[in-house]
């Protein structure tokens, strides 16, 4: 009510500080009374450039209202100049700073805006649009060097020198509807709200390349003089709904959804009113998108009973009668504007709204519904998909990260224009090899992974031993390699959901049924049989493969090096073998499934392909007997004492528990 009053107090004084331009006054005041914002932006313009720099309380006047003007014409520039020119002339009005925060957010400038809202906030601390204004611009400043994986490029082809906007994909996706003001739509009025022609909808086709067409205005009675456009297609294509503004020269006009039925040629026929509230007449209705299955329209409106501005309903309907009405509620809706919803399935939504926390302007959300607390988590979509400006009307291809949408950023006039977007898909892998004991490759071996989503796939091994999978973010997955002779293994995999291409990298050594397998990192103290505490990785991954692997018995003998008398070594092997089945039994394993042998000296270690990579003095083949051993040099003698004191286990029967 206090601004009320100013603006009655302003406007006479106005009126009293001025003559002859009195009625270019009242002429641009009621140019915006009746919503002719570019008509009254160019009469303001002209007439604050007449006015003495001494009239500053009219100069300010002026240029608070033609900022107004410029504000509803979408022209932040304009309007922040215009702003920035009331405050210089202290015009009496706090609403002022946030519209002027509110523009130099749209234009990007957002230390400058940040500002103006914390200037705002001062003087009204609780104003919802200063909070989230604020939020919006902090997130902005934090966040500006982080994009979103979306690719966007305008797409010219579409594009005229007037607008378009509000693309909706149709006919699995070989057809785009679009809403256009350019020359070729219907009608020669140019509007005095705009200064553009009335919205037709316009039709793009494929060719027969699959290449897009130049857009055509859409042959259909739908299409009338007066403006229609955002249009909303069934599944089956049968029905189409959309936005028609009758202009009515007596009364205030409302937008309204229409709903047309195809023909049997084809063709639409000419729409007729959806009523949505029978005895609601002062509200609008627009922006509709329908369900695939045509039984759940969503729409725009600023009827009572929302939470402030315009908000997203959606109307339960049959044969084009509304059965009931909701309110999306207020985790989608706001105090501000939340307009163009488009509802992609069940559970995902996309609208843009100006009363969420983002970049400037209208700014694109999705939506998605967390059915095990039936709320919808709202994300911001980010940038390059959201810009300082408006972004709207967004449209996917069936199944993909894809598709258009509008936006006016780039545009001095405020124009909006058709943009292309795509999210390239993330490349999740998991390769490696499988080898045996010997570090041989092993081909044809049996791969399969098993995902916590229920997917399942398998596949060999190449000639090489190497195998490689596609897997998906998110998703807990269980890997086994198996081959004829060879003991089952089996590893886990959790592929984190980050926004990059990754490789995971999973390889199996296999343990054959036929030869021993040295446990490596076995460790007991000088002259003991206890394990030691770094033993236990080792022994804890025998556990899992013996858990694995069921079906298996197996036999542990520890072995010693060539000093010491054969009685003496015969017993601490033996001490030795039995410490690691005794860990074995306490984790689990059954002790009829474990044989504990100690061979002492007697069975020194044949020299593996391994083994001669990692000794250039040993040759595959050789066995590191005493006499063998005692022809090298000290230090190679140590590693050959070293490579006999070991600790083994091999397969002995693999039929236990069958029978």
């Amino acid at each position: 009510m206090r601004n009320k009053y100013i603006h009655i107090i302003l406007l006479i004084i106005a009126l009293g500080l001025i003559s002859c331009n009195t009625a270019k006054l009242s002429d641009a005041r009621m140019q915006y009374l009746r919503g002719e914002y570019y008509a009254a932006s160019e009469t303001y313009r002209n007439l604050y450039r007449n006015i003495k720099p001494k009239d500053r309380a009219l100069r300010g006047v002026v240029a608070y209202e033609m900022a107004e003007a410029y504000r509803h014409l979408n022209f932040p520039s304009r309007a922040s100049a215009a702003y920035s020119n009331a405050i210089r002339h202290n015009y009496p009005d706090t609403l002022m700073f946030l519209r002027y925060a509110q523009m130099l957010h749209k234009e990007g400038k957002y230390q400058h805006a940040k500002s103006a809202y914390e200037d705002f906030i001062i003087l009204d601390s609780a104003n919802h649009f200063a909070i989230n204004g604020l939020k919006g611009v902090n997130h902005v400043i934090s966040q500006q060097h982080i994009n979103s994986r979306y690719l966007v490029n305008r797409m010219d082809k579409f594009n005229s020198n007037r607008s378009e906007f509000s693309p909706m994909l149709a006919s699995d996706d070989n057809v785009l509807y679009i809403t256009s003001s350019r020359m070729d739509a219907r009608g020669d009025y140019v509007s005095n709200i705009t200064g553009l022609k009335n919205n037709d909808i316009f039709i793009i086709n494929k060719n027969d390349k699959g290449e897009w067409m130049t857009p055509k205005v859409f042959e259909s009675e739908i299409n009338t003089p007066f403006d229609e456009g955002i249009i909303s297609i069934t599944g089956d294509e049968e029905y189409c709904y959309y936005t028609f503004s009758p202009v009515a020269h007596d009364a205030p006009s409302f937008t309204k959804i229409y709903y047309s039925r195809r023909s049997g040629a084809g063709s639409w026929n000419a729409g007729k009113e959806l009523i949505i509230s029978k005895h609601d007449s002062i509200s609008s209705f627009a922006h509709p998108s329908i369900s695939a299955d045509g039984n759940w329209l969503y729409f725009v409106s600023d009827m009572s009973g929302g939470y402030g501005g315009k908000d997203i309903w959606r109307a339960y309907i049959i044969d084009n009668i509304v059965l009931s009405i909701e309110n999306m509620g207020s985790n989608i809706n706001t105090p501000g504007d939340e307009l163009f919803p488009y509802i992609k399935n069940d559970t995902t939504l996309y609208f843009s709204s100006d009363g969420h926390p983002g970049m400037g302007g209208l700014d694109l959300f999705e939506a998605k519904l967390d059915k095990s607390i039936n709320k919808w988590i709202i994300a911001n979509m980010g940038t390059p998909i959201n810009s300082s400006m408006d972004d709207f009307g967004i449209t996917f291809e069936k199944g993909k990260h894809k598709g258009f949408f509008s936006s006016n950023r780039g545009d001095t006039r405020g124009r909006d224009h058709i943009y292309t977007f795509e999210k390239p898909d993330i490349l999740k892998l998991v390769e490696g090899f499988v080898i045996n004991n010997d570090d041989e490759y092993i081909p044809n071996a049996h791969i399969n992974i098993v995902g916590s989503d229920g997917s399942q796939r398998e596949s060999r091994t190449r000639k090489n031993g190497t195998y490689k999978f596609e897997v998906d973010a998110g998703v807990n997955y269980i890997i086994m390699a198996s081959s004829e002779g060879y003991l089952n293994i089996k590893k886990s995999l959790y592929v984190q959901p980050i926004e990059k291409d990754s490789t995971y990298y999973i390889d199996f050594e296999m343990i054959s049924y036929s030869k021993p397998v040295v446990l490596e990192n076995i460790f007991y103290d000088y002259d003991k049989a206890s394990l030691r505490q770094d033993s236990r990785k080792e022994l804890d991954d025998l556990v899992r493969l013996l858990n694995d692997n069921p079906n298996i018995t197996i036999e542990l003998s520890a072995h010693t090096d060539r000093k010491g008398s054969d009685k003496y070594n015969d017993n601490l092997s033996l001490l030795r073998a039995k410490s690691v089945v005794n860990y074995l039994v306490e984790k689990g394993i059954k002790k009829d499934r474990l044989t504990a042998v100690g061979h002492g000296k007697k069975m020194p270690k044949e020299v593996n392909k391994t083994i001669s990579e990692k000794n250039e003095f040993l040759k595959e083949g050789d066995i590191l007997t005493e006499i063998f051993i005692e022809n090298l040099s000290l230090e190679q003698q140590e590693i050959s004492d070293q490579i006999n004191r070991r600790t083994e286990f091999r397969v002995i029967d693999n039929n236990y528990g069958l029978y």
